[in-house]
């Protein structure tokens, strides 16, 4: 996922213009609102009413939103098969909108490898929040000592470990595989 998929076509090539749109207006910490649980008809109109100029460009946020999803990372998803292929259980959890989730679920078939997912938007919470991770150890009666959990972010990872969750931080799906080989996961 990349607001830039959609917002590059929208800005015909200007990526300076674009950049500046994403860092100011649909900034990152305003999307983190909706992986939090806030609905997107309030967000688009708060956004609308700050800055009525961008209407357009902030209505296709919305409006457009399956065209911020990339192509799903093939080594990753490989790693996640083999995974699944020796039988370790898998679990999400994924900071991203209620409203948005199901539009992407289809276009990614290797979600349907997890035996559950926790999405934030549906908990109200979004990761590094110590609930989130709360919710997917209740929901799915883990032990937070039991599981490894693996996260791109540096902040998320440190928030999983406070509670006790082993965790790795992801670089790419190379480094994975070795780092799940080496904790006897993977042969």
């Amino acid at each position: 996922w990349d607001p830039r998929h959609l917002y590059r076509s929208l800005f015909e090539g200007d990526e300076a213009a674009m950049e500046t749109f994403l860092a100011t207006v649909c900034t990152p910490e305003w999307n983190r609102g909706q992986d939090a649980g806030r609905p997107w008809a309030d967000a688009i109109a708060g956004l609308i009413a700050e800055h009525p100029d961008q209407r357009e460009l902030i209505e296709a946020y919305w409006e457009r939103w399956p065209e911020t999803l990339g192509d799903a990372i093939g080594p990753t998803v490989e790693v996640l098969a083999e995974l699944d292929a020796a039988g370790v259980p898998l679990y999400a959890l994924s900071n991203w909108s209620a409203e948005t989730f199901p539009a992407a679920r289809p276009r990614y078939p290797f979600l349907g490898r997890f035996d559950g997912i926790v999405i934030s938007g549906e908990v109200g919470v979004a990761k590094p929040d110590r609930r989130i991770y709360e919710a997917l150890l209740e929901r799915h009666g883990l032990e937070a000592h039991s599981i490894l959990f693996v996260d791109d972010v540096a902040e998320n990872v440190a928030a999983a470990e406070a509670l006790g969750i082993r965790s790795l931080r992801f670089i790419d799906g190379p480094a994975l595989r070795r780092e799940l080989v080496g904790l006897g996961l993977l042969d």
